[in-house]
């Protein structure tokens, strides 16, 4: 998705107090300033603000994470831990970057768009 496009794209919002389960799809973006349990998959960025928490799993093409996150986590482009992050879960990703202060337990396997076996010489 290119810069111009994202920037006139709308994103789907749950707001501060607002709790939702089950299962989300958007071809767009969103933001979570409430609470998500379930399974969340966007072909677009997802943003969760500093009140808001997911439990379960995300697929996005972006990720940046200011609040509490317990899932797995595949981004399929850059994930961007803000300070105030907290991640308890594995990751998947073609990068990340972790400011200082943010929180991150688990595993994390990257560069998903190289050659995951080179070929020993």
């Amino acid at each position: 998705m290119g810069k111009d496009l994202e920037t006139l794209s709308s994103y789907n919002i749950i707001s501060t107090g607002t709790v939702i389960k089950g299962e989300f799809y958007t071809p767009g973006n969103i933001r979570i300033d409430g609470s998500f349990e379930g399974n969340i998959t966007t072909k677009g960025r997802l943003i969760v603000g500093q009140a808001g928490t997911i439990t379960g799993a995300i697929i996005c093409q972006n990720g940046e994470i200011e609040g509490q996150i317990n899932a797995t986590v595949e981004v399929e482009q850059h994930l961007a831990l803000k300070s105030t992050a907290q991640l308890v879960g594995d990751v998947k990703t073609n990068t990340i970057s972790i400011e200082t202060g943010a929180i991150f337990h688990g595993h994390c396997k990257m560069n998903l768009n190289k050659d995951e076996n080179p070929s020993e010489t």
